[in-house]
């Protein structure tokens, strides 16, 4: 079965379409593959399938633990953005949107190799991706990996440069980053989801979802330490950590420990984030995978912490992976501050997912300049225990809309409701926005300066 695209199968509950006859057989012969090889593990790329990581092994070992049943799989960069649908996608993806894949498309036909350059230390991959839901459309883009191999461990930098003639500015979408799929004897699903990461507390496996005949379920879970790993019956597998990201998606699709590379059983595992994706933007993200046992894998985790939990966005340069609802803004390149436009009822900014303990950043600091008539902002707050955002877990502030740059300081901990530990922000920079009207957005921050 072809199945791909897990994310937006999850968040829409759309249904794979088996493609039967149109399935190319995989191959993966030498001459079609580079690899870096540390003496310790081994990785490969696919050239004849855009560089997509198509092989991982232990160095003096055969078996890869990468799943390549078909183009939708591998391990690669995966991207959404509007208009959705996108062109008129395949029957068994309707309503499907721009979404740019790294090894090809839904028909077969592979993703095109540009440049490729190995000097035994980094491989580097360039190439055009596919949209996966149309019949050979390259995508209106281009994509570039770097990996380099330390130890068990495989550092990873990706590039998504946009290139299209469509401008519109279109919603945020959740993306892969990256799409992972394993072998089927990687098929327990590990990680830490508690409200303490990172003090060694007992580990979690996220319970399988049977299949409804050709659709796999996959499950949204908070990977609290940044990681998360398929593994075997005896803890050995690999693991993808990403240092900015917590959300992650993820399961097993077919009968546990059965099958190779080349056969339909898979696990799958993708950490998530929501982004904008301007119509020239250029957007990078570093992730690591670890072939080891699943007691190193989180030790590399634990490497890779972040220095500090608590919110500090600065718009100096970027977004900073925040989103709009009922606003737009001026596009990208942000300079020195990011201009909001708010014509409309509700404007609201929502932050990325994290986890910090609310004691930790009992002020936020808002730094903005108002040139609207609305006079109060609210910032919101999602905590562990109660997703989603609500009025009572909010405080309300004053604003001057004269046009200059303040800070206001922001006592989170005044509410009751702010306690315990938090996942992300969101900032209604006014109740109700004026056609004309722009919000400056310096810096939402736990830290004054």
């Amino acid at each position: 079965m072809i199945f791909v695209r897990a994310l937006l199968l999850t968040i829409l509950g759309l249904v794979p379409f088996c493609v039967g006859e149109e399935k190319r057989p995989v191959v993966r012969d030498s001459e079609k593959m580079a690899y870096l090889d540390n003496g310790i593990i081994k990785i490969g790329v696919d050239l004849d399938r855009g560089g997509s990581i198509g092989f991982l092994a232990d160095a003096k070992k055969t078996d890869s633990a990468v799943n390549v049943h078909d183009l939708g799989r591998w391990i690669g960069q995966s991207y959404y953005s509007g208009p959705m649908p996108f062109g008129t996608p395949h029957p068994g993806w309707k309503d499907w949107p721009w979404n740019p894949v790294s090894a090809g498309d839904v028909y077969g036909n592979p993703s095109k190799l540009i440049e490729k350059k190995n000097d035994g230390k980094t491989l580097y991959i360039k190439s055009v991706p596919m949209q996966w839901a149309l019949k050979n459309l390259p995508g209106d883009c281009q994509i570039e990996t770097w990996i380099t191999l330390e130890g068990r461990s495989v550092r990873v930098r990706n590039r998504l440069t946009n290139d299209r003639k469509d401008h519109a500015q279109y919603r945020a979408m959740d993306q892969e980053l990256p799409a992972v799929y394993t072998t089927g004897k990687l098929h327990r699903l590990m990680t830490y989801t508690g409200d303490s990461p990172f003090a060694d507390k007992p580990l979690k496996e996220i319970p399988k979802i049977p299949a409804k005949g050709t659709r796999p379920h996959w499950t949204t879970f908070f990977a609290t330490e940044h990681w998360a790993a398929l593994v075997d019956d005896d803890d050995w597998g690999f693991g993808v950590i990403h240092p900015d990201v917590v959300r992650f998606v993820g399961g097993f699709y077919g009968k546990p420990n059965t099958g190779g590379p080349d056969d339909d059983p898979s696990g799958y595992v993708a950490p998530v984030r929501q982004e904008i994706l301007d119509h020239h933007i250029v957007y990078e993200y570093h992730y690591t995978l670890v072939l080891d046992s699943l007691t190193n894998i989180r030790k590399e985790a634990y490497k890779q912490r972040p220095k500090s939990a608590v919110p500090d966005y600065r718009f100096k340069k970027d977004r900073q992976h925040w989103w709009l609802v009922n606003a737009n803004d001026t596009g990208i390149p942000v300079k020195d501050s990011w201009r909001l436009k708010v014509e409309q009822d509700d404007p609201q900014m929502f932050g990325p997912e994290g986890c910090w303990q609310a004691k930790d950043a009992a002020t936020i600091f808002v730094r903005a300049a108002y040139r609207t008539t609305n006079k109060t902002a609210e910032l919101f707050w999602e905590s562990a225990d109660k997703p989603g955002f609500r009025g009572e877990q909010s405080v309300k502030f004053a604003i001057v809309p004269d046009g200059k740059m303040r800070t206001y300081e922001v006592d989170l901990s005044s509410s009751a409701a702010y306690r315990g530990a938090i996942r992300r922000l969101r900032f209604d920079p006014v109740e109700t926005g004026r056609p004309g009207e722009t919000v400056d957005v310096e810096f939402i921050s736990a830290k004054r300066d």
